[in-house]
């Protein structure tokens, strides 16, 4: 158990800090109850993990981003259009920050480096931390009350469901292999939660107080996150669309909206406040920004920044499918020495072609000397590259 929960700590820490996400947040009009996103901006705008929104009230949000190489939460003032850090936490990070009911402070897991994962109870004001829970170790969660909390508990390799009373530490589980997302069910004394069985995922409540469950609708593919409005419709992101649902009224899951804006694409977590009037996502950058970067690197012969833009677990091939290369460190290890050793190095692109998550580059390459054409086809999962396959 203890190994498995190093693993996840350093996964999803180093998995964290090489991702470029940002918050976006927009106002929701509501005419005639037909609903629109409008009046966008980037509240994030920053080089590096910007994630996990929760709305403090309706004119502070908060969230976690990345200086320095660190994750802090971070709060953004709607009004007056400005990003403070309440915490500095020199040995750890922070996400998932949430408002404590009935409190001004907010609640964080913490990552330490020494693998302790806890939920931590933050001063708004002063950063200083208080551990909430001791004995369970939660990656996600919500509050049920001021004294309940719902979460995700990592358990051998996979993520349960828990209720914890905070005030006597004691959890009772209900539910096995959850998904991230946990959100109260508007006018309701329920919580929702994302259930994974093989073949299809749903979304289910759940009431914390006697642990009954119920399916509320099979979801249309199979994502992490969702979020609700104050009418009891379900808000669903998937790629670069997000769908509205409501279970009571609703046969089909329809389109609220469609982004072609390239910094709006793989959208991830969602949420909104609770008159419903805004709406915070996280977009992680576009396929084609993430092999830009990775090609500006190359260019630059800058091994650390070409290396972050490539999944722990990349594979390069040989068309149409010999493995050439696999992992992070192998990887590394080839094109050290290729930089250190070429300076002449460079690489243009005659054409580009974007398809999904695909990005096929022809390009034209300069080494030793030499000039040359090659085709490599990158393959984008979760804002990073996960699969190059070069084509002679």
């Amino acid at each position: 158990m203890k190994s498995i929960l190093y693993l996840f700590v350093f996964v999803f820490t180093a998995t964290a800090l090489a991702q470029n996400s940002e918050v976006h947040l927009f106002d929701i009009k509501n005419t005639d109850g037909q609903l629109a996103l409008v009046n966008h901006r980037n509240i994030s705008n920053n080089e590096g993990y910007d994630n996990q929104p929760s709305f403090y009230n309706d004119n502070l949000l908060a969230f976690v981003s990345t200086r320095n190489n660190q994750t802090d939460i971070a709060t953004f003032n709607i009004r007056d259009n400005k990003v403070s850090f309440i915490n500095s936490t020199p040995n750890g990070g922070e996400y998932s920050p949430i408002k404590i009911p009935n409190s001004k402070d907010v609640s964080a897991v913490r990552l330490d480096n020494d693998g302790k994962q806890r939920l931590y109870r933050y001063n708004l004001e002063t950063g200083e931390s208080t551990e909430l829970l001791k004995d369970i170790v939660v990656a996600y969660y919500t509050w049920y009350d001021k004294n309940t909390v719902v979460s995700a508990v990592i358990e051998d390799d996979g993520l349960n469901l828990f209720v914890t009373d905070i005030r006597n530490q004691k959890s009772r589980k209900y539910a096995t292999n959850v998904g991230r997302s946990f959100h109260k069910i508007p006018n309701s004394k329920l919580v929702s939660f994302i259930a994974k069985a093989e073949d299809y995922w749903t979304v289910k409540s759940l009431n914390p107080i006697t642990g009954e469950t119920a399916v509320i609708s099979k979801l249309p593919s199979k994502t992490e996150d969702i979020c609700w409005l104050i009418d009891g419709s379900l808000i669903i992101p998937l790629g670069n669309e997000i769908y509205r649902y409501n279970p009571k009224t609703d046969k089909l899951f329809y389109t609220l909206a469609t982004f072609k804006d390239d910094n709006l694409q793989n959208i991830s977590r969602i949420t909104t406040n609770n008159t419903g009037t805004m709406l915070a996502l996280v977009s992680l950058a576009s396929p084609e920004l993430i092999v830009q970067k990775q090609l500006d690197a190359y260019n630059a012969r800058d091994i650390d920044a070409f290396m972050e833009t490539y999944s722990d677990d990349i594979k390069l091939y040989n068309f149409p499918d010999k493995l050439r290369l696999k992992g992070q460190s192998a990887m590394k290890e080839s094109y050290k020495g290729f930089f250190e050793n070429t300076p002449d190095l460079n690489c243009k692109i005659l054409y580009r072609n974007v398809t999904g998550n695909k990005v096929i580059d022809h390009e034209l390459v300069t080494a030793d000397g030499s000039t040359f054409k090659a085709i490599a086809v990158y393959e984008v999962e979760n804002g990073l590259i996960s699969k190059v396959t070069f084509i002679n």
